[in-house]
């Protein structure tokens, strides 16, 4: 089959986490063992999903060498984590560097000379495990970093200062300052997800992430944040968030993509629907959306996005942008809508009494 004919297999599968955030590498295991039976001498397998370190030497190479063949003697085996971030043109296979660490230097060179054929330069490391930790730390980075603008955010909101404000000053200073923004939350198949692999896998040495950890905890803790904002927004207009009308704008993990897995509008969703209030959306990338994946303590929802008219905005107590996906009319919005609560800061330079942007003042007046 095509497995047997193939010089080279990549095995790029999802690699989440449980609900006690334990790492599922279960489709791992599974195309490891698929490909077992069906290896042959001199082929190269390369590992491509984010992981912890240690997955391809005690997870994927085990699997494989149940075929009679040993790693780095008769098929070639190495780790090289994709690094495709969705919805960004700018940035692609061709103009980013590969990471590879492979089971012994011919595994590593050879991955290197099929990848750099492709069009990729290429990065070598000394291993699977320092590659595999490379991906992990790309992504913790960014959480923690996303983690400490968002804490910030809610303390300036306290101390009546726009964080938007403060955070385009900071990024003035030419060296030493990496700009973040705060949102409502962290989404997709990463960067929810990566921190825990780490901590889980830390444990084993005995040693706890904590300042990873409390990262991610701060990230989870957004949608709650949110949904605090929307509840104080409509009880200043006199109205309770219990029988509400609320409708998200957005609900993919990020702008401009068609993926909502872990977005942070599922946590929203879930709290306004705990709360009393009607919840629907508009997404033109997510024709349905499912509200319950998480600790949902009602009968799962299925919503259909519904258009995005000028009725339906009007009938609206309170619309939340959650992905500011660059086809909505953010000023058109702030003129039709009776409340704005705006996460990302899409409404920006709009003057309306009807905004509430996260990590601002109060009121955008």
């Amino acid at each position: 089959d095509a497995l047997r004919a193939a010089d080279a297999i990549f095995i790029c599968v999802p690699t989440p986490d449980d609900r006690q955030h334990a790492p599922d590498l279960s489709y791992i295991v599974a195309a490891a063992q698929g490909i077992a039976p069906r290896l042959q001498r001199g082929q190269l397998v390369v590992l491509q999903s984010t992981t912890y370190p240690g997955t391809t030497e005690e997870q994927v190479q085990p699997s494989l060498e149940t075929s009679g063949l040993v790693a780095g003697r008769d098929f070639y085996l190495a780790f090289s984590p994709e690094r495709i971030n969705p919805g960004d043109r700018q940035h692609t296979v061709r103009n980013t560097p590969k990471v590879v660490g492979g089971v012994g230097p011919a595994s590593a060179a050879l991955t290197a000379r099929l990848l750099g054929r492709l069009g990729a330069e290429v990065h070598t490391v000394s291993s699977p495990r320092a590659a595999e930790m490379t991906k992990l730390l790309e992504n913790i980075f960014r959480s923690v970093n996303i983690a400490l603008v968002n804490e910030l955010a809610i303390l300036c909101e306290r101390m009546g200062i726009d964080i938007w404000e403060v955070i385009d000053a900071a990024a003035s200073k030419p060296f030493g300052f990496m700009p973040f923004t705060p949102g409502p939350g962290v989404g997709g198949h990463c960067i929810p997800v990566d921190p825990y692999y780490l901590s889980w896998k830390a444990r084993e040495y005995d040693f706890a992430t904590k300042f990873v950890d409390l990262a991610a905890q701060v990230n989870q803790s957004m949608p709650y944040h949110v949904v605090e904002k929307v509840g104080e927004a409509l009880n200043g207009l006199g109205k309770p968030l219990r029988g509400a009308d609320v409708l998200l704008l957005g609900v993919a993990f990020k702008r401009d993509v068609d993926d909502a897995r872990n977005s942070p509008a599922q946590r929203i969703a879930e709290l306004l629907a705990e709360a009393g209030a009607r919840v629907a959306y508009n997404d033109p990338y997510v024709p349905t959306f499912r509200v319950g994946n998480n600790a949902f303590r009602h009968e799962p929802l299925v919503l259909t996005s519904e258009p995005l008219t000028a009725e339906r905005v009007r009938r609206s107590d309170c619309v939340v942008i959650v992905a500011a996906h660059s086809c909505y009319d953010c000023a058109w919005l702030v003129r039709e809508a009776r409340l704005v609560v705006d996460t990302g800061n899409a409404t920006r330079g709009l003057n309306g009494g009807n905004v509430v942007r996260l990590g601002a003042p109060r009121r955008n007046a």
